[in-house]
């Protein structure tokens, strides 16, 4: 099986295959993606849903390969939701299987191409070995600075958001923060992305228009793109296709044109 990476020496501003960096403005810092579309994918073609999961896998690497070549910053993928456990229960532990046998085999490559690797969502209901071998691959790739790719896993925006009120009320009952003292950035702080960038782009696979209780948070400002391609078939020219349709949009953050061009001048 080829290296999922390109090599770490390759440039930001380039792929390997000579295929030109996308023009125009400034590319996202952070892009989450939605992968919707595995099950459909399988069915289209009379395979089983696992067979569609597997697909999916190949799609993650190429994405992940030019989020590299594209010098972005963060890559976030929501790859099992906590509504995901009402699935098949074959179904949940073949993923389960999945996500440990990407854990065992992926990382050293991803450490291997400067990629630090960070899993959110509620682990505890993981298996011991899932969860020791995400702690495992947090730790050896923490200093990795080249992406950061993030993997939302047993993971929902509201879970994410009752959390971190409930840490702030654990302080507030304990008397180390007053209730005033709590704003934006407090609240932030307190989330699974924490230090990490808003989310610059959001692009959601298989046709489907929603968020589906993803980084609530994080998407306040995002720019969404939805694209009607079933996950394993988004590849490096869908993923430079999402970066151009962000490039031509105006990100006016509650500002006039008038304000936009004269921040720009």
């Amino acid at each position: 099986m080829r290296d999922p990476m390109t090599s770490p020496h390759s440039p930001d501003s380039s792929a390997t295959d000579g295929t030109p960096a996308v023009p125009g403005g400034a590319l996202p810092r952070h892009v989450a993606i939605i992968m919707d579309g595995n099950n459909r994918w399988a069915r289209a073609r009379g395979l089983s849903g696992v067979r569609g999961h597997h697909a999916g896998v190949e799609a993650v690497r190429a994405t992940i390969r030019r989020a590299a070549e594209r010098g972005i910053e963060t890559l976030t993928l929501f790859a099992f939701s906590s509504e995901n456990w009402k699935r098949p229960r074959a179904e949940v532990s073949a993923l389960m299987e999945l996500f440990l046998l990407a854990l065992k085999r992926e990382v050293n490559k991803l450490h291997a191409n400067g990629i630090r690797l960070s899993v959110i969502g509620d682990a505890s209901a993981f298996s011991d070995s899932i969860q020791k071998h995400i702690a495992r691959a947090e730790e050896k790739t923490r200093h990795n600075t080249r992406l950061h790719l993030v993997i939302a896993a047993n993971y929902g925006g509201q879970w994410d958001l009752a959390r971190a009120a409930r840490r702030l009320g654990e302080r507030v009952a304990a008397g180390e923060l007053d209730p005033s003292a709590i704003d934006e950035a407090a609240f932030a702080g307190q989330l699974s992305l924490a230090g990490v960038a808003p989310v610059d782009l959001c692009i959601r696979t298989s046709g489907e228009q929603r968020i589906s209780n993803f980084i609530l948070w994080e998407l306040a400002y995002a720019e969404l793109h939805f694209t009607p391609l079933l996950w394993p078939d988004f590849d490096a020219e869908a993923f430079d296709q999402a970066l151009a349709d962000y490039q031509r949009r105006q990100r006016r953050f509650g500002m006039t044109d008038e304000q936009i061009e004269a921040q720009g001048a």
